[in-house]
């Protein structure tokens, strides 16, 4: 006989990249010996695959959940497009910000033109785009509009 699996024990490589990120959220806490920094470019690439990581996982969860539970999948359809415009303006943001290097700016720029068989490995641009068909795929104009929200509890 298995004994049930603890909450604690569920799920634990995205346990492990919570703790990763609030690890990072820690380190980025002004203090005396860690004075206030800027986002750079290879930040904002980091942040921007987590939350694309995210986006793909809300997804999923949204379309194995919501035949059994209809409700409770539309909430997780609503995150998963929220979570899109997140994204999106990190993505935005990234573009914002000044190269550090010559060599960063050319891979980092958005010309897909300049190599016919593409970069040699996935970029921020080709990463939101991808992340992007599938958010168009299965939502509509509207829904992307800016939100606002009020808890009813």
């Amino acid at each position: 006989m298995t004994s049930p699996t603890r909450p604690d024990d569920a799920h634990p490589y995205l346990r492990a990249a919570s703790a990763g990120v609030r690890h990072h959220t820690r380190a980025l806490t002004p203090s005396a010996a860690n004075p206030p920094r800027p986002a750079d470019r290879l930040h904002l690439d980091v942040l921007h695959a987590h939350l694309t990581a995210l986006h793909q996982l809300l997804d999923r969860l949204a379309d194995n959940t919501r035949p059994p539970h209809p409700a409770a999948g539309r909430h997780l359809a609503t995150a998963h497009t929220r979570l899109w415009q997140a994204t999106s303006e990190v993505h935005s943001a990234f573009h914002l910000l000044p190269n550090n290097t010559a060599a960063e700016a050319e891979s980092s720029a958005c010309r897909p033109e300049r190599l016919p068989e593409g970069p040699p490995v996935l970029t921020i641009c080709q990463r939101h785009l991808a992340a992007g068909h599938i958010i168009r795929r299965k939502t509509t104009p509207a829904d992307l509009r800016p939100h606002t929200t009020a808890c009813v509890r």
